[in-house]
């Protein structure tokens, strides 16, 4: 089993770690700045013997190094900046995910892809359609990362969480959907939470001064890698996927529950929403829309 990770930045950096710490599987690491990569995968390598692991990393600048991989994670790409809109970020990641793709397309032909590159959902579809891959290839990591947010911050004043009751859909942004299905958490500590959880991600930023978010966004791509690669497909999480009429949608990308197993996407969950939660995903689905239809 072998892993390709695109982009040796924080988060492609930490997963390769996680994925090799864990003997999970072999990795590539790919990233076109100039030993970048190398230097990185050396790094991880070195700690092999601490953790007993066998598996293998290579670093590289050669998309030819990433050919047979399995799994394709996704990673590179800019990060928004102050002052930077988020049309102006969907514009340039757009060129960069669309080069990506076609590498992955001729060396991977049948590999599973993970994308994690922001604006999420729309760039899912961006490679979903340019790999021309089965939709059921291609996924978003957001929902587990999401979802992890919202019951950490949530933990933090309730005294039990039922993590299998809360969880995030929609989309990987303002428009998130959150769904309680607990009887031990009231409407006050949940909406507190929600809002706190939306903007979790710039107040890490905020903090970080010259970067984002990166342990927990790793943790929640090698657990998606877990499912795929052990072929968990008991494991619902949340994932952006393409829906094909599922909860009324079509032809497009959002974050709903999932079965993941070797294949991919094994099954799509539908829960039953309440009203405010149908209104709610409606609008994330629209604001997704939004976004793809400036790709086209």
């Amino acid at each position: 089993m072998q892993i390709a990770i695109v982009g040796a930045g924080n988060v492609g950096a930490m997963t390769a770690s996680r994925v090799v710490d864990d003997n999970l599987a072999d990795v590539v690491l790919v990233d076109i700045v100039p030993g970048l990569a190398k230097g990185k995968a050396l790094d991880i390598s070195d700690a092999r013997p601490v953790f007993d692991s066998k598996a293998q990393i290579i670093g590289t600048g050669d998309y030819k190094d990433i050919k047979g991989s399995d799994i394709i994670v996704i990673t590179a790409g800019l990060a928004r900046k102050p002052g930077m809109s988020r049309d102006d970020l969907l514009q340039k990641n757009s060129k960069i995910l669309t080069d990506i793709s076609n590498q992955v397309k001729e060396y991977c032909p049948n590999s599973i892809v993970i994308v994690v590159t922001n604006p999420l959902d729309a760039m899912t579809y961006l490679v979903m359609k340019k790999t021309g891959f089965d939709p059921r290839r291609v996924i978003g990591m957001a929902g587990v990362l999401d979802s992890a947010r919202f019951l950490n911050i949530i933990s933090e004043k309730a005294k039990s969480v039922d993590k299998d009751k809360i969880f995030m859909m929609g989309s990987h942004g303002d428009t998130m959907v959150a769904i309680n299905r607990s009887e031990n958490l009231s409407k006050e500590l949940f909406n507190q939470s929600l809002d706190r959880a939306r903007q979790r991600g710039a107040e890490i930023v905020s903090h970080l001064k010259t970067g984002s978010a990166y342990f927990s966004p790793s943790a929640s791509v090698f657990h998606m890698l877990k499912a795929i690669i052990k072929n968990e497909n008991k494991t619902t999480l949340c994932a952006s996927v393409y829906l094909q009429g599922e909860y009324g949608e079509k032809d497009l990308y959002i974050g709903v529950p999932v079965k993941l197993d070797s294949t991919g996407i094994k099954e799509v969950i539908e829960i039953d929403f309440t009203d405010e939660e149908k209104t709610a995903f409606k609008k994330s689905a629209q604001s997704i829309r939004s976004a793809i239809s400036k790709l086209k």
